[in-house]
């Protein structure tokens, strides 16, 4: 595509058309000033010739996945070449999604003559929203050699942008757990019980109980031996991670201090119940590596989404990081019970399974207990949701003012005896049910997790 450039219309203006206009006032140089804008004419004509193709000589590049952080200033980085023999000023555009808005959607950059290497064009840009994001194009636009015409051309390119969840504020609040010095951090507490896991027979001593005697080894070498059990060390602990239709709700109010800025208020105001499911899953995954446990993840709606076999490092982190990260709601109701079958034909070593989902639909949570009941003799189930607004007993708290708010605390009544009701059947069952708060979702589930590692529940 080629279009004029502001140099050609002041050409036109200056040079063709006073030109014009001489016959009109000396008809003796008609002639020569007809000549003369003919071959201002051609000679644009010719700029024009010239110019066309000469962006074939530009090459791009995307550099590998762009990764970047939710909330936090980035950069989009593109690789370009000048194949030509001659320095080229460019102007490089990229249209970003709405999600990964950018200040400057165009730069303009020097490519130096010569094939001796890649230049690097940047874009900063600020993610708003957790995803995978895909950029097909890249526009160029160069001068002709006279600088006459702007030439343009769409580069196809494949830059590929991941923005990952936000866990700053996360572990701002629970930055006295990732401490090691000192009386701070998440230590290992003296556990209740001699443990589960057994270690070595050993000679009878009194004192042991009849329950501790190994009685084929006793028959075996004729006298008593007792079995020694140890405290179970490395555990494996899933997170599944409910994605479905309820996930989509809004997650609830936070507080936000004035040195964290509008910006953070934005990304806190724009939270969906899976944002902070997203975020409560990563945030124990820390935890559980920094006490030795093995964190696996998985993610469902009417189907498995993603499982990643519980492990421990870095590595595995960075994989758990990347099945979340573009996760994003669906229209559908959860399958409890094809869940169920595919944990029971997968897991077979006891684990404790942290389910992240929404039981405030009487459906849902019948479906969610009769699925269980396939698990609760092999895994520790423990079912973690964020309270819903106003779900309190009617008297707690002020700030009635309104008829509107009388009702309103009504319906919060009853929505929070419902699942007060729904905990005790679930602790019938031999199930664990807990409601989360939204500010400190996080805080919860890490204490849920110490609580049950030091009672050895698993």
């Amino acid at each position: 595509m080629i279009v004029p450039r502001n140099r050609l219309l002041w050409v036109v203006a200056g040079v063709v058309l006073p030109l014009g206009a001489v016959p009109a006032l000396a008809p003796a140089l008609g002639w020569a000033a007809l000549a003369l804008a003919a071959g201002t004419i051609l000679a644009a004509m010719l700029d024009a010739s010239l110019g066309l193709g000469s962006l074939d000589e530009i090459e791009l590049a995307p550099s590998a996945p762009i990764r970047l952080t939710r909330g936090r200033a980035g950069q989009v980085v593109l690789l370009a070449r000048n194949l030509s023999g001659r320095t080229r000023e460019l102007r490089f555009g990229l249209a970003f999604p709405p999600q990964v808005p950018s200040p400057a959607e165009e730069l303009t950059a020097v490519l130096p003559a010569g094939a001796d290497g890649w230049r690097s064009v940047a874009w900063n840009c600020l993610p708003l929203e957790r995803g995978r994001y895909e950029m097909e194009r890249c526009y160029l636009e160069g001068a002709t050699p006279l600088g006459l015409w702007a030439i343009r051309r769409a580069v196809p390119v494949c830059l590929e942008l991941r923005v990952f969840p936000n866990l700053a504020r996360e572990r701002r609040h629970l930055a006295a757990l990732f401490l090691h010095r000192g009386g701070h951090g998440l230590h290992p507490h003296r556990q209740l019980g001699q443990g589960r896991e057994f270690e070595k027979l050993r000679e009878y001593i009194p004192g042991d109980t009849w329950n501790e005697m190994h009685w084929k080894a006793t028959a075996k070498r004729g006298r008593p031996i007792t079995k020694v059990f140890q405290l179970e060390r490395t555990q494996e602990v899933y997170v599944l991670v409910d994605a479905s239709r309820l996930s989509r709700r809004p997650a609830g109010k936070t507080e936000i201090s004035p040195a964290e800025g509008k910006l953070a208020e934005a990304l806190v105001l724009g939270d969906t119940i899976l944002e902070r499911y997203v975020q409560a899953a990563l945030i124990l995954g820390l935890v559980a590596q920094r006490q030795g446990d093995l964190f696996g993840l998985l993610t469902f709606t009417d189907r498995v989404q993603g499982f990643v076999r519980a492990g421990g490092g870095q590595a595995h982190f960075n994989r758990c990081r990347n099945v979340l990260f573009d996760l994003q709601p669906r229209p559908v109701s959860p399958e409890f019970d094809e869940l169920a079958s595919f944990i029971r034909l997968r897991l077979r070593r006891r684990s404790l399974l942290v389910f992240l989902t929404h039981l405030d639909d009487p459906v849902l949570s019948e479906s969610f207990l009769r699925a269980m009941r396939m698990l609760r003799s092999h895994h520790l189930v423990v079912a973690h949701m964020l309270r819903p607004p106003d779900a309190r007993p009617v008297f707690a708290g002020a700030g009635v003012e309104t008829v509107d708010d009388i009702y309103r605390r009504l319906g919060g009544h009853l929505v929070w005896n419902g699942l007060a009701e729904l905990e005790q059947v679930f602790q019938r069952q031999g199930l664990h049910f807990s409601l989360l708060d939204h500010e400190g979702l996080c805080l919860q589930l890490v204490s849920r997790y110490a609580q049950i590692k030091q009672r050895q529940l698993l």
